[in-house]
């Protein structure tokens, strides 16, 4: 037989209720078409759904069987119709989220997963690339808002929420010939002529040049693929240091130390968006629950 919503609500009525009449009264029918319609299912199903032997009807082994599968499909037309009625009230089918590749995303995806709950139904996708890549796409409208640091400069066309900030630090490999003889301790101006390694657009130019230092970087669109870089020994970066962490304190990478100056370059974190392109539902509501969170320091 063809299972449909009526159906599979009227046997999850019987099954959770008891009885026919209790059943027929959840749905606001009489008890003869409950049992009735019951009845025309077991003749299609081939099989008994309940034993109406005793004084009320019990489900069979195939009706339990049955169940969780029943449970399960009504679940997810409950779910359909919901985002339906969503739909028609403003909420967009797809929310587009970038994240600058080497910003710490974690708040964003704290407050993605709260939407998420709410909406189980939105499709939500989270871009990561560099950071003047992420800008890019936001303004030509690859993605809605975007998780991104923030510039010297303000553009009069962006929107943006302060969320937290984050440290930038030298690292380099133990193992990388600019700590020879070098005590433990350089100047900042000593990595001028050492190769940086930098998180960058493959084709566009780096807009914020507050991390580069070197003359000479190399250049790659992935923070996994710089700290593995720089612990290979091909040069030394500026990197986030929520997420180097972790190669730092396994040795495999070491935090500079300057004589001269601190080695931190804090950054502030923003939300980003356009102010001539207003935010859908689930964007705004985003925004809010990023406003709501505690802010990163």
């Amino acid at each position: 037989m063809n299972f449909s919503s009526d159906n599979i609500e009227l046997f999850l009525a019987v099954l959770d209720r008891g009885s026919f009449s209790a059943a027929a009264r959840a749905l606001r029918r009489v008890p003869s078409a409950v049992s009735m319609a019951i009845a025309n299912m077991e003749a299609e199903l081939g099989f008994a759904l309940f034993d109406r032997s005793h004084r009320e009807p019990t489900p069979t082994a195939l009706a339990l069987a049955l169940a969780p599968h029943a449970r399960l499909i009504a679940g997810q037309l409950k779910q359909l119709q919901v985002h339906a009625i969503e739909l028609s009230q403003g909420l967009e089918s797809r929310l587009s989220i970038g994240v600058a590749s080497d910003i710490n995303g974690a708040g964003l995806l704290a407050a993605v997963k709260t939407l998420s709950q709410r909406y189980p139904l939105l499709n939500i996708e989270v871009l990561s690339a560099p950071q003047d890549d992420v800008l890019h796409m936001l303004h030509e409208g690859r993605i809605g808002v975007c998780l991104a640091f923030g510039g010297l400069n303000v553009n009069s066309a962006e929107q943006f929420h302060f969320v937290g900030a984050e440290s930038l630090v030298a690292m380099l490999s133990p193992q990388h010939p600019a700590l020879d003889g070098a005590a433990g301790e350089l100047f900042l101006e000593d990595l001028v002529n050492v190769r940086q390694i930098m998180v960058a657009s493959r084709d566009l130019p780096i807009g914020d040049l507050r991390p580069q230092v070197a003359e000479a970087y190399w250049r790659t669109d992935s923070l996994p693929m710089a700290l593995n870089m720089v612990e290979a020994g091909l040069g030394w970066g500026n990197f986030p240091l929520s997420l180097a962490e972790p190669l730092l304190a396994q040795g495999r990478l070491v935090r500079l130390k300057f004589k001269n100056t601190k080695n931190e370059l804090r950054l502030p974190m923003h939300l980003i968006w356009l102010k001539n392109r207003p935010l859908d539902k689930a964007a705004r509501e985003l925004v809010a629950l990023m406003r709501e969170a505690p802010q990163e320091s």
